[in-house]
């Protein structure tokens, strides 16, 4: 197995990359690892290993560049080099901490999109109280969404906590202001028709105060209230960890209190660590492509090289793409 990873993407680059996927060789025997960016900048953190080949590049994608016009014009960019390599069949999945938006339009138009699927949508696992987690699609790559849509999402999510997480029957549920079938706009309730017909386990309608106590294994939403309740998710965590370490070290009492209870806190901070669920992957591609969080540690690369490559060894795309195909023409 091969994969391409974008050595110059993310605010850690290259270091963090680096460092990330040698960790990952060395856990995984069976996989190959292209990287791609700048040699003389990646130099310092690299070590000599069999299976990981430096491909060098002169151009980055930055974080503030115009995603389609610079995937289009920076041909020798990491990140474009990086979606050729898949494209054209050199690398089996590719992973990114770069600009997300350019990742996006790059693994759209070079990599492609599954026949059938109408619009790809962006997922990533989130951490639940029980330390499961849930898999939520779309956060972003579509602002709006059909029923239909929402339908081959929940398709998708469904196969990869299927095969990827080893769950033999999800709780697929709709995100929504309400549990009742009739809530909600008429997205939510075509969709909720939709997918009470399929055949997968439909749990109905969930709403946003129950996700991170594992109500569903699947969350579905179109793009624009994912990437809202995604971001206030992350927002509501870091304010929580912020407060609570304040208040422990107030005053001398509270400090004594916090050291007797330091492992306790880490425990619960690990178990709400992103790091360990991997990236966001772009479901609806021919091929898996990744977006790891931007401010990635060693850590949450290594967890993204592991995501796309069960990805790949479980053939989710090509189930995806079985199940799709098996779909009415009208859907």
């Amino acid at each position: 197995m091969k994969l391409a990873v974008d050595g110059m993407g993310g605010d850690n680059a290259p270091q963090a990359i680096v460092e990330g996927v040698l960790i990952a060789l060395d856990d995984f025997p069976n996989l190959e690892i292209d990287l791609y960016g700048d040699e003389q900048k990646m130099a310092p953190y690299l070590k000599q290993h069999s299976r990981l080949n430096i491909i060098h590049c002169t151009e980055v994608v930055e974080a503030d560049d115009d995603p389609a016009r610079a995937v289009r014009r920076k041909k020798d960019s990491s990140m474009t080099r990086m979606l050729d390599a898949v494209a054209e069949g050199k690398a089996d999945a590719c992973l990114s901490a770069g600009n997300t938006g350019a990742l996006m339009a790059g693994g759209l138009f070079k990599v492609g999109r599954i026949e059938g699927v109408s619009r790809p949508a962006l997922a990533t696992t989130l951490p639940t109280m029980n330390g499961d987690g849930f898999l939520m699609l779309d956060l972003g790559a579509n602002a709006d969404a059909k029923p239909e849509n929402l339908l081959q999402y929940a398709i998708m999510g469904d196969i990869y906590v299927k095969q990827v997480r080893g769950t033999a029957s999800p709780r697929v549920g709709l995100l929504n202001i309400g549990t009742e079938d009739k809530k909600g706009n008429e997205l939510t309730k075509s969709a909720f028709t939709l997918l009470k017909d399929a055949d997968f386990n439909f749990e109905g309608n969930v709403e946003s105060r129950e996700l991170l106590n594992g109500v569903a294994d699947v969350v579905v939403t179109d793009g624009f209230t994912g990437n809202m309740t995604l971001k206030t998710l992350e927002g509501t965590a870091g304010a929580i960890f912020k407060m609570l370490k304040e208040a422990l070290f107030a005053t001398t009492k509270t400090k004594i209190a916090a050291a007797l209870v330091k492992n306790d806190l880490k425990q619960l901070k690990d178990k709400m660590d992103y790091t360990e669920y991997g990236g966001a992957a772009l479901f609806g591609l021919k091929a898996p492509v990744i977006k790891a969080h931007g401010s990635s540690n060693p850590r949450a690369i290594y967890s993204a090289i592991r995501q796309a490559s069960i990805m790949v060894e479980h053939k989710v795309c090509e189930t995806i793409t079985e199940k799709i195909e098996q779909m009415p023409k009208s859907q």
